[in-house]
């Protein structure tokens, strides 16, 4: 199976693809819960395809991961088609990328600026007591 095969609306969709790119995660309530949502890039040798990820899916893939999409489905977002593991499918990662985290939720939380600044302060006026 091929990314260039799939149609909107086919779902028991079985394929192997690269990750290729994270958009940012977005937070949503639905019916009280709340939930994340965030929109991802694939390939494979036929082309490239959007990757809907949801909720703990988004932790369990990186940027460069070969991933296999068991049972999934392809649905229809502003004319484009979207491809997820729906709500009966699953995506296994196959081999670990190089890449690096994508997306708010995952890059490294800036320091706080006086918890950076202090250690720097404190040697100063150690050596203007020196």
């Amino acid at each position: 199976m091929a990314l260039k095969d799939l149609q909107v609306r086919q779902g028991d969709v079985n394929i192997k693809v690269e990750l290729i790119e994270k958009g940012d995660i977005r937070e949503f309530q639905k019916f009280g819960k709340a939930g994340r949502v965030c929109s991802a890039k694939v390939k494979d040798d036929s082309g490239e395809m959007v990757l809907t990820l949801w909720n703990d899916e988004i932790d369990s893939v990186k940027v460069g991961d070969k991933i296999h999409i068991v049972n999934g489905y392809v649905s229809e977002w502003q004319g484009e088609p979207q491809l997820s593991a729906g709500r009966f499918g699953k995506i296994e990662v196959v081999e670990k990328g190089e890449g690096e985290p994508a997306g708010k939720a995952e890059k490294p939380k800036p320091e706080d600026p006086e918890e950076s600044e202090e250690p720097e302060e404190v040697e100063a006026e150690e050596e203007e007591i020196e």
